[in-house]
């Protein structure tokens, strides 16, 4: 037991070598510091980011919704209006409000003055506008905001306009974006036919461009006299929404295909589908704090290394090995806390700059038509700040252990040979988590989110990067003895002492391995991609009816007709909603070729059992869904499912015939027959068009002939958007790399931080052998040959390093192409290894560590390297 005033004295002597070491490599440990930084900085923020997003978009929801409980609505179209009256009587119902809710193509009259020449080649085509209709004097309880504000001083507006047929409220997304004031007239498309309206007043709803107008005038303008989108209701106080649930089915008061559901259900919607793009984004930015510890990690390797003899007389004097654990780790605490504090306050200036600039979308799409504000709280700073400081204390761990471990005798003498803790002792760990994470990646996801594969990319990167000793021996193992003195020293040195080699490559085969995942899972996401638009764009040009508009079917026989055009295809696209937790799925309705060639299959179409009659395979419905589909709703080849195509009528039984490719719908998409679909809904609306034109014909005119064609039959030719394969691929692709430009970010981060890491790794490593490079001048090495050893000694292991991460990284790759990326979109994706890519940043580590060794060589063999060989006599 140390008396007490030795103690005292030891912990001041300690206090006052730690200080010193601070000061004296203030930079060093500042590069660990801003490693914690820069990790808790990204993932504080993009979980900031997220949050306001969900906050605002649910706020808008919840205006939108006002006071409502529940709503009515169909799974597909529209419900009679007499359903309100039936609604409204229930004795369970304190309050129904009819509300008409759709999204229009909207322009200002000044802007549709532009437009009037429909030959034009590209005509002002406006903005997307959600128009709702309503019952003012039953809404007004239920959504205050949505009631219109008027504006009676402005031109034509009075207070009998909150009831006329031709007027329209905006909120100030849509009063900026269409450039109007109350008092002027704006144009809607409605079914290809333009409506004028009067801005008669103002909303004070936020969110995207959003109008109201009275029911009776919305029913009559949209053409949709006698029907209603939703039905909101007020559940009786004491109430409810189960009893309401349950009494609306025992009296068989909702027709089929008719659901009552949570108001709020929107908001949780957009929550789970958007939940796997947020997951992901705040998984990619851990990772950069991943790499920080390993930063730590080898700044405070270098610290003990350096300190080893300073350990080995405290430790002489009496320092047991317990404190100068709790001493390391003491250090390792000071540089999490502060880089994780400095951490949380870039991470809420970075949130913050990115939602003025940027709104919540992040490149994802799914908070557009949102102005989100920054929603802090102190649960997720403590959340985030806990990790910066669980990393650097992991990142301290080892080289704690190691000056708990060291022989004070033998440090003192500068005979501790091996930075290593346990080298050797626990060989199975390394094989053990690789066993271990390719087990973990065949267990499902955890409600929808791939926790068990993302465990089992951890447990891949820590078995790798324990593996590095055995990858080391591997390969420098075999290698045939060079000739060279120096050389045969480099390559000993790097086969004998190869667990250093963990200290030393550590970061960087974590961030190598990490950037080269990321490289094949993007570039395999983005070639699929592309060959996918390859097979649903087989058309020269692509036509679509803006603002919800279609085109009757006898519309096509005149536009097969026109000069230029070889063959038109008609497609009608709408929304199915399956399940009210889950957004609704696009239904489309095409024309089918026996063989199916306009669609990406990902396996070949169900073949019916031995038995069945052909018969009764011929009149049942066949579909075709998207992957999501058998994700989200279990809809596999040769199973039924029940679909709502009309409401008040049954489900129709379809059989599901294969299962195609979609990148455009996570939600899920459902392809049908044209005939089957016309013949089952009555629906023979057109919304979409596809045209192949002949050889000689020129895009511009074609374009002009159909909008000229459709103006002719009193349709709105101006409200035609047309697109050509290259523009739609150049635009797709173009929100791909957008949507996946923080991912690179975040990878390069990465990167730097790993390449940091090595630095500080050969570092601590050169200077701990001083006294080795000052024998090899004393038996007659030239300066310029022991810069030479160890040069070699970096290039071997980083070598090694580097050809070890491009392997465990085409290994994490495969679980996050073939196991996070179908859990969290729903869709598959055929690998691609980009062969010159990956080549290239495994040549820029080797060189990297080449040249910092050398570097850090420079540093050791100075005047002084003769010197240190003294030190023992």
């Amino acid at each position: 037991m140390t008396p007490r005033p030795l103690r005292s004295l030891l912990w001041s002597l300690l206090r006052q070598f730690s200080l010193a070491e601070w000061r004296h490599h203030a930079p060093r440990h500042a590069t660990a510091v801003l490693a914690v930084l820069l990790g808790v900085a990204l993932a504080f923020s993009v979980h900031l980011i997220n949050a306001s997003a969900l906050s605002a978009f649910g706020a808008a929801v919840r205006a939108v919704n006002g006071q409502a409980d529940a709503r009515v609505q169909a799974a597909h179209g529209t419900v009679a209006d007499g359903l309100y009256t039936t609604l409204a009587a229930h004795p369970l119902v304190s309050r129904a409000s009819p509300v008409i809710d759709t999204t229009v193509r909207a322009r200002s009259a000044a802007a549709l003055g532009a437009a009037q020449d429909t030959r034009a080649a590209a005509p002002q085509a406006g903005i997307q506008l959600r128009l709702i209709g309503l019952d003012t004097l039953v809404a007004a309880p239920l959504a205050p905001e949505l009631i219109p504000r008027l504006d009676t001083s402005a031109p034509g507006v009075d207070r009998l306009s909150l009831f006329a047929t031709d007027t329209v409220s905006l909120n100030a997304a849509a009063l900026q974006a269409l450039g109007v004031q109350p008092g002027q007239h704006i144009t809607v498309q409605v079914g290809g036919q333009r409506v004028n309206l009067l801005v008669a007043g103002r909303l004070t709803v936020g969110g995207e461009p959003t109008g109201v107008m009275d029911i009776a005038g919305a029913q009559d303008r949209l053409g949709l006299v006698g029907r209603l989108h939703r039905i909101d209701l007020q559940v009786v106080e004491g109430r409810s929404l189960a009893d309401l649930d349950a009494a609306l089915a025992r009296d068989q008061a909702l027709p089929e295909g008719v659901r009552l559901q949570s108001a709020q259900d929107d908001a949780q919607r957009v929550s789970n589908v958007s939940r796997a793009y947020r997951v992901n984004l705040t998984v990619l930015a851990l990772v950069a704090l991943f790499t920080g510890g390993f930063l730590v990690f080898s700044i405070l390797s270098l610290s003990v290394a350096k300190r080893l003899q300073q350990f080995a007389l405290l430790g002489v004097l009496g320092l047991s090995a317990r404190e100068r654990l709790a001493l390391v780790l003491a250090e390792s605490a000071v540089v999490g806390v502060v880089g994780s504090a400095l951490g949380l306050a870039l991470g809420t200036g970075l949130a913050a700059a990115a939602l003025r600039l940027l709104g919540g979308d992040l490149g994802g799409g799914y908070f557009t038509g949102v102005a989100p504000s920054l929603q802090w709280s102190w649960w997720a700073a403590s959340l985030y700040g806990g990790l910066g400081v669980a990393a650097a204390m992991a990142g301290g761990w080892l080289p704690a252990r190691q000056a708990q471990h060291m022989a004070p005798a033998q440090a003192l003498k500068g005979l501790q040979a091996d930075a290593g803790v346990g080298a050797g002792r626990h060989a199975w760990v390394g094989p053990g988590l690789l066993v271990l994470a390719g087990g973990l990646a065949l267990f499902p996801p955890v409600a929808g989110v791939p926790l068990w594969a993302y465990l089992s990319v951890a447990a891949l990167l820590m078995g790798g990067i324990a593996c590095v000793p055995a990858a080391v021996q591997a390969v420098l193992g075999r290698w045939p003895a060079p000739r060279s003195a120096p050389a045969l020293l480099a390559l000993e040195r790097a086969r004998r002492l190869r667990h250093t080699a963990t200290i030393a490559m550590a970061g960087v085969v974590a961030s190598l391995s990490l950037a080269v995942a990321l490289t094949v899972m993007v570039a395999s996401f983005r070639d699929s991609v592309s060959s996918w638009l390859d097979v649903v764009l087989p058309a020269d040009l692509y036509a679509r009816l803006a603002g919800g508009a279609s085109l009757p079917p006898d519309g096509l026989t005149a536009l097969r007709q026109m000069p230029g055009v070889a063959r038109l295809q008609g497609v009608r696209v709408s929304d199915l909603q399956l399940d009210p937790r889950q957004p609704p799925v696009a239904l489309i309705s095409r024309p089918l070729d026996a063989d199916l060639k306009a669609l990406p299959l990902v396996s070949a179409p169900w073949t019916p059992p031995a038995g069945v009659n052909d018969s009764t395979l011929s009149s049942e419905v066949g579909i075709h869904v998207s992957e999501a589909m058998v994700a989200l709703y279990g809809a596999r080849p040769g199973q039924v499912l029940a679909l709502p195509l009309v409401p008040g009528q049954p489900p129709v039984a379809a059989r599901v015939r294969s299962v195609w490719r979609d990148y455009a719908r996570q939600q899920g998409a459902i392809v049908m027959d044209e005939r089957d679909y016309q013949r089952l809904t009555g629906d023979r609306q057109l919304n979409d068009l596809a045209l192949w034109l002949h050889p000689e014909a020129r895009t511009g005119d074609v374009q002009t002939a159909v909008r000229h064609q459709l103006t002719q039959a009193g349709l709105d030719g101006s409200a035609v958007e047309f697109a050509e394969p290259r523009t739609i691929r150049e635009i797709t692709l173009k929100i791909f790399d957008r949507s996946f430009a923080v991912t690179y970010w975040l990878q390069a981060v990465a990167i730097g931080i790993g390449l940091f890491g090595t630095a500080a790794s050969f570092s601590a490593q050169v200077l701990a052998r001083r006294k080795e490079f000052g024998l090899l001048s004393h038996l007659g090495f030239t300066r310029r040959q022991v810069l030479g050893i160890v040069a070699g000694e970096g290039l071997a292991l980083s070598a090694v390093g580097a050809a070890w991460g491009v392997v465990l990284g085409l290994a994490v790759s495969v679980v996050l192409v073939h196991v996070v990326n179908p859990q969290s979109f729903h869709w598959t994706m055929e690998m691609m290894v980009p062969g010159g890519r990956l080549l290239a940043l495994a040549l820029a580590v080797v060189a990297a560590g080449t040249v910092t060794a050398w570097l850090s060589g420079r540093q050791a063999t100075g005047p002084d390297v003769v010197r240190a060989v003294k030190e023992d006599w």
